[in-house]
């Protein structure tokens, strides 16, 4: 029987249970699952398309293949696509995943992750039978292991670090994959929440800039679930390749992997419309500057977090110090320890509270000054 690591998360209870003791109850911080109401276009949408008694197709309808297309012309200025390069997934972690799998890797086979990781790159290689190592560049592998490289993840911006590689370190990547014949997947789905200097957006692996127009063996991987608060439809998916795109339908055909119809006709409605989207990231923008004073007069420096959902800090101690100093707030965070070594000084702070309880975190840390 495959055995595979204990989810992380149940490590977290304690603090949770700790936090819930609070007068004012617990502000939970760690999980970054939307909170806020789906959008009505979107429910509309899937409530139009609710009477579906015939299957699914497996690569997508028309229509929301042809929305995807657009989106990624109109939001993430990637040209060329059609509609035979893109794919719907249940989710995007499902892609995560199982990608290894669909690509047919296994035994000897290597899968390179970032350093600081969230920690279902690994799982997915655990789950083909392949190895997994963390780097940030394929420069940092020995030879042998360069020769075994089959898949390279990016994830821009990190989870959960919220860093963003520009387009120029992105193509350096790629053309070093590129020379020892590996697949690049890019984990995306932050990439409608860039701040400050990135709030235009970040750089896709599908850009020219980065790919030369060629998009064989390069893959983005996009969630709806943070853009439009779609957590519950489990709506996402893949694109580019088209060495790789007829025989990923055709794997997960055989798997049965497919989204519902009116999760279709919803992810159609969500990628046409950027109003929602503009109004979400507001709402998480409001959340970001009022943490950020109150997480640094804790004591906590903020490090990255130029995009994404999170808000990447350290105490300079281990983090599960941290995560008891604020659980004793009722505040309970994200263990830096979930997504590798390198991270074992740091906690992430989700920005997917309320709006009361995001004003009762900051209240409670600035009392505590």
């Amino acid at each position: 029987m495959l055995t595979l690591p204990e989810y992380p998360w149940n490590a977290v209870a304690p603090y949770l249970a700790r936090a819930a003791e609070h007068e004012g109850g617990a502000v939970n911080l760690s999980i970054g699952t939307p909170v806020d109401p789906t959008p009505q276009i979107i429910m509309q949408a899937l409530r139009e398309a609710a009477d579906a008694p015939g299957y699914p197709t497996t690569n997508g309808t028309p229509a929301v293949r042809e929305a995807i297309v657009r989106w990624y012309g109109r939001r993430r200025d990637v040209h060329g696509l059609g509609p035979n390069d893109v794919m719907p997934t249940v989710g995007s972690k499902e892609l995560v995943a199982w990608l290894p799998l669909l690509l047919g890797l296994g035994a000897g086979d290597l899968v390179v992750r970032p350093l600081v990781a969230y920690p279902t790159y690994d799982i997915g290689a655990r789950l083909a039978g392949a190895e997994s190592l963390a780097a940030d560049s394929l420069a940092d592998l020995c030879e042998s292991d360069r020769a075994r490289v089959k898949l390279v993840w990016i994830n821009s911006p990190g989870n959960p670090t919220g860093a963003i590689r520009g387009a120029a370190e992105l193509k350096v990547l790629v053309d070093d994959a590129r020379s020892l014949g590996a697949v690049v997947a890019s984990d995306e789905c932050y990439a409608e929440l860039g701040w400050g200097e990135h709030e235009a957006g970040v750089p896709s692996i599908l850009h020219e800039s980065v790919c030369g127009g060629d998009t064989n063996d390069l893959l983005s991987v996009y969630s709806l679930s943070k853009q439009s608060n779609l957590a519950g439809y489990r709506a996402a998916f893949v694109a580019g390749a088209p060495n790789l795109m007829p025989s990923l339908i055709n794997n997960r055909k055989h798997a049965g992997m497919i989204v519902p119809a009116p999760v279709q006709a919803a992810m159609v409605a969500a990628l046409d419309d950027d109003e929602h989207v503009k109004a979400q990231k507001n709402v998480y923008r409001a959340r970001r500057e009022a943490l950020i004073p109150a997480l640094g007069a804790f004591g906590l420096r903020i490090e990255d977090s130029a995009g994404g959902l999170y808000l990447w800090c350290t105490a300079d101690e281990d983090c599960w110090i941290t995560m008891g100093k604020l659980a004793e707030l009722g505040i309970v965070a994200g263990p830096g320890a979930f997504y590798g070594e390198a991270a074992a000084k740091h906690v992430r702070i989700a920005l997917t509270e309320s709006d009361e309880r995001i004003t009762s975190a900051v209240q409670r840390m600035n009392a505590a000054t």
